[in-house]
């Protein structure tokens, strides 16, 4: 536990535990929006009922939902993996803080003039992206989990919710605007994160900014398309 406390203190130790949740965050971010992508399957008869007529989203909601019945009380599994995340971005923003902070203290007279020569615009950007990203997250748990945000929100019908909640403009262009920090922050998080994990060689870093790149960009394109399908009337 010593090792842990003094390795934690450093900041190596913290920009790993960044690593570390970020890996969980990045995974939900990628099943959160492959999930959703079911929005665009058309109804089909219920396995349950055939002469009902069920949304793919609805289903996949109830699955959510249902996981690990009868093993497991309903709706278990998805708080433990809601608690599991909830505890991944509080770590993951902690650690970001206190590593801003040393960054300060190390440095408490500011550059007269700063030349970002390696640094990325996504890099730069980091800090306002994650304040932007923060209000988002709760604005979406209202909005869409809980449903004080929503303007008619029923609870068990994800797809009258998601349909309803984005036919709102302005809600729309702040999800896409979210979004678009997001893809920021993912594409400089997955490379940092690589570079944390110790996964920094010139061998690999060609490798690396292709996955980086490649995955913010499908997360970024993939939500993004959401609000607008709705919006330009793809999906009613």
């Amino acid at each position: 536990m010593t090792w842990f406390g003094n390795f934690y203190r450093s900041a190596i130790g913290k920009k790993a535990v960044m690593a570390v949740t970020g890996v969980i965050l990045f995974g939900f971010v990628l099943i959160h929006m492959l999930g959703n992508l079911k929005v665009y399957f058309p109804k089909h008869e219920s396995a349950k009922d055939p002469t009902v007529m069920v949304w793919p989203l609805n289903e996949y909601g109830a699955f959510l939902r249902e996981v690990g019945a009868p093993l497991v009380p309903h709706e278990s599994l998805l708080w433990v993996a809601r608690l599991i995340l909830l505890a991944a971005v509080v770590l993951h923003i902690w650690a970001a803080y206190q590593v801003t902070m040393m960054s300060r203290a190390a440095r408490p007279i500011a550059y007269h003039g700063r030349q970002f020569v390696e640094a990325s615009y996504a890099s730069r950007t980091m800090r306002w992206g994650g304040v932007i990203l923060l209000l988002f997250i709760i604005y979406h748990i209202l909005h869409f989990t809980t449903g004080q945000a929503h303007p008619d929100f029923i609870h068990g019908d994800p797809y009258h919710n998601f349909v309803v909640g984005f036919r709102v403009w302005w809600v729309s262009a702040f999800y896409i605007l979210a979004n678009l920090a997001l893809g920021l922050h993912l594409y400089h998080g997955v490379w940092s994160m690589f570079n944390s994990l110790g996964l920094n060689h010139p061998k690999f870093n060609a490798w690396k900014r292709t996955f980086a790149t490649a995955f913010a960009v499908i997360i970024t394109v993939g939500n993004v398309s959401f609000p607008l399908a709705v919006l330009i009337g793809i999906v009613r």
